[in-house]
């Protein structure tokens, strides 16, 4: 995603994996080419000004867009691409960076609720992500944290999330990090939809667990007009219609 930009985060994410929604139904497709998927991007204050009505016009339909990371950090860009976005026809979601050594899941997820990721039924508003993969910074790959205390750290995040929006909240990893970080942990993919982030023509194989992604970030090199260099592309694994029953909650 478009978060930290660093070297450790991209040598690790050509295992990224995609969302599995249970709020939509959907069909796995086996990738860029595939039919019934939606365009999308995502993006941080890392894009510059980004010119949301070209976006529109380019075809994409959905964008996440950066909101926090851990407790203290929101991304400069966040209300003016949160915003504009939404204005340019964009459906648009927030997304959170996960900081699981540094402070409880709860603790997150009210930080973004309280700084953009809250929820509202306008067609435009998707449920906010938590990102939450290798750690880019020092801690070790899993943060610390044993598997046991890495799902708990996340169940946390999420059932606040919950408790705050009334949404469940969609998860974007990768399938080798979730595996090895949460010990295949598949109590998630009953209501949460899936995010995979995976740079490659095939989503691959999914987290333990996950019947199905929702959306799939499948490189990182993309171009569109309207947003200056390289940003994250991504699909969502249905037609718009079912994209706006996701945002709505129908």
């Amino acid at each position: 995603m478009a978060r930290t930009r660093s070297s450790l985060r991209r040598a690790l994410a050509a295992g990224l994996t995609v969302l599995a929604t249970a709020a939509a139904t959907v069909v796995a497709t086996a990738g860029p080419a595939a039919a019934a998927t939606t365009a999308g991007v995502d993006v941080s204050h890392y894009q510059g000004s980004i010119n949301w009505t070209s976006v529109r016009n380019a075809g994409i339909e959905f964008a996440f867009i950066k909101a926090t990371e851990g407790t203290s950090v929101k991304d400069s860009a966040f209300n003016t691409n949160y915003v504009n976005a939404y204005n340019a026809g964009v459906i648009r979601g927030a997304y959170h960076f996960a900081r699981p050594n540094i402070s409880a899941g709860s603790t997150q997820a009210n930080y973004l609720a309280s700084n953009g990721g809250a929820w509202s039924a306008d067609s435009r508003t998707l449920p906010a992500a938590l990102d939450i993969e290798a750690n880019p910074y020092s801690g070790g790959y899993c943060y610390g944290l044993s598997t046991t205390g890495m799902r708990n750290w996340v169940q946390d995040f999420l059932n606040t999330y919950r408790s705050r929006t009334g949404r469940y909240a969609v998860i974007y990893t990768t399938t080798s990090w979730w595996n090895q970080c949460t010990g295949s942990w598949t109590g998630p993919w009953a209501n949460h939809p899936l995010w995979l982030a995976r740079w490659s023509s095939t989503p691959g194989a999914l987290p333990a667990g996950a019947p199905v992604w929702s959306f799939w970030q499948y490189t990182s090199t993309g171009s569109v007009s309207g947003i200056s260099g390289n940003v994250d592309r991504n699909y969502w694994n249905g037609d718009r219609s079912r994209l706006v029953a996701l945002a709505n909650n129908t």
